[in-house]
């Protein structure tokens, strides 16, 4: 089963709850609005939205508008993650600012996220809202980390999880509160989906930072840019944490001045592989699933929100093979 087959109806009319979330009287702005609707992605984070609602109970009228605050939310940092990163493509298209400069992309970022208070105030979502803000700190925290730290290469293990903890766990934590909330569930229950949704999100980021060291999968992510953006990843960690002293140096060198070298990128790819780097990086992340997993087991087994949940585990780690 995939895991939006449960949810397959509930999915086609968020479509149409956020469209209209969309909704301006400036010409200029609905036209890059437009745009960013017809290259949304795989609609995990509202899926994750509704088959928690569903387990949690049912999904009501706040879970569709649950499930609106958090990809507002969502595309509003993908379109300033795309000035940060000075990135000219987004999932295969032209960002917003390689077609509509910086200027205009703050400002549809901006309008994004107030649509995002607008909306919860106008129904007095107040529990949403704070789930989804919480997610937004986190993720502005994450970023800034990760550039702090970018600098020096100096990220050990605990601050590289609190990173990916802010940067991507916070957002999957995010809609599975928000899930469970709008479905009325009990404080318990909210956090219990909560924490799977952060353990999930965990899973989810180290299996990125696995594809990079993979030649070219289906996700069309290149090999090695991530230690072409002096992003310090899990693999990379590990293997810094294995050599000695002088190849640790070397490796450290690479990283630093010859990114942007593919050869010496690939001897260092080759190393962290050999160290161990994406053997130990595979054996955290089934440890994440299995974590997320056994904050299933409280629910009834045959429950279709619960298979399908699961299956979104596998789906997770699986990704690129």
């Amino acid at each position: 089963m995939h895991y939006t087959e449960p949810i397959t109806t509930e999915l086609a009319l968020f479509d149409q709850h956020f469209k209209k979330s969309l909704n301006s009287s400036v010409p200029l702005l609905n036209v890059v609005l437009r745009y960013l609707v017809k290259r949304k992605g795989k609609q995990l984070r509202p899926a994750l939205v509704f088959l928690t609602a569903k387990l949690a109970g049912r999904v009501t009228d706040r879970s569709y508008r649950g499930a609106t605050l958090v990809e507002l939310m969502h595309t509003a940092s993908l379109v300033h993650d795309d000035i940060v990163d000075d990135s000219p493509l987004r999932r295969g298209y032209f960002s917003i600012n390689a077609l509509w400069k910086n200027k205009i992309t703050v400002l549809v970022g901006d309008y994004m996220l107030s649509r995002v208070l607008l909306n919860a105030v106008e129904h007095k979502d107040y529990d949403l809202l704070e789930h989804v803000s919480n997610a937004v700190r986190a993720m502005s925290e994450g970023e800034l980390l990760q550039i702090e730290k970018a600098r020096r290469l100096d990220i050990v293990e605990s601050i590289y999880y609190d990173i990916i903890s802010k940067k991507t766990a916070s957002l999957m934590a995010s809609c599975c509160a928000v899930g469970a909330a709008s479905a009325d569930a009990s404080p318990e229950i909210v956090e219990r989906l909560r924490t799977f949704g952060e353990k999930l999100g965990m899973a989810f980021q180290i299996k990125d930072d696995l594809l990079d060291y993979r030649h070219y999968t289906a996700t069309g992510k290149p090999t090695g840019i991530d230690i072409q953006e002096h992003k310090m990843t899990l693999p990379l960690i590990f293997a810094l944490n294995a050599a000695d002293a002088k190849e640790r140096k070397e490796l450290i060198r690479t990283v630093k001045k010859d990114s942007d070298r593919p050869e010496r990128v690939q001897v260092l790819m080759d190393r962290v592989v050999g160290l161990g780097g994406v053997s130990y990086a595979e054996s955290v992340m089934e440890q994440y699933r299995l974590e997320a997993l056994a904050l299933l087991t409280s629910f009834p087994a045959d429950n279709t929100a619960r298979l399908a949940l699961e299956d979104l585990c596998a789906f997770v780690v699986a990704r690129g093979k």
